[in-house]
């Protein structure tokens, strides 16, 4: 972590989200403790980046925690993309735990490496291809949470939607 150059990015939200995508990397290839101490330094400067661009925001973590959920709904629009993250995102969380749960290089890891690579990949789709705006991550840190709540939600009104007995 001491070894990289960050200057190279003015501090702020740019250089946080690269230092959060820099920790995911690293963890993918191995480095936990790297992955982590990375992901937690960007996590906090695009949080700074966030309250210094929101210069009258007062509330509390209530507050801040509907702010966030409210940002990632609006950037969460498209069908496709809702859909790709209501997949995406459960192999990002389940392959993030494996890495981190199961020795480096093992089958454990392999497969949830994969998991992890893949549901990125489905998300970034959705956000490129489909939303054309960037993850929602990269401009409120607190995304990182609200993104696997908002999924868990989604899946929560599917199942719901589908016990519900249909009128005759």
């Amino acid at each position: 972590m001491a070894g990289i150059p960050w200057n190279w990015l003015a501090p702020g939200r740019e250089r946080g989200a690269a230092m959060a995508g820099a920790g995911m990397i690293a963890l993918c290839g191995g480095s936990k403790a790297v992955g982590l101490g990375l992901f937690g330094k960007g996590v906090m400067e695009i949080e700074k980046a966030w309250r210094e661009a929101h210069p009258d925001f007062s509330g509390g973590l209530g507050e801040r925690w509907r702010e966030a959920v409210a940002f990632y709904e609006a950037t969460h629009r498209h069908p496709t993309n809702r859909m790709l993250h209501m997949a995406g995102i459960p192999l990002i969380l389940g392959g993030a735990v494996g890495l981190l749960a199961s020795p480096r290089y093992t089958v454990p890891w392999w497969v949830s490496n994969g998991a992890f690579a893949v549901g990125w990949a489905m998300n970034l789709v959705g956000h490129g291809v489909f939303e054309k705006n960037r993850p929602a991550f990269a401009d409120d840190p607190l995304s990182f949470l609200a993104g696997p709540v908002w999924d868990l939600r989604q899946w929560a009104g599917l199942l719901r939607n589908r016990r519900a007995p249909q009128p005759a």
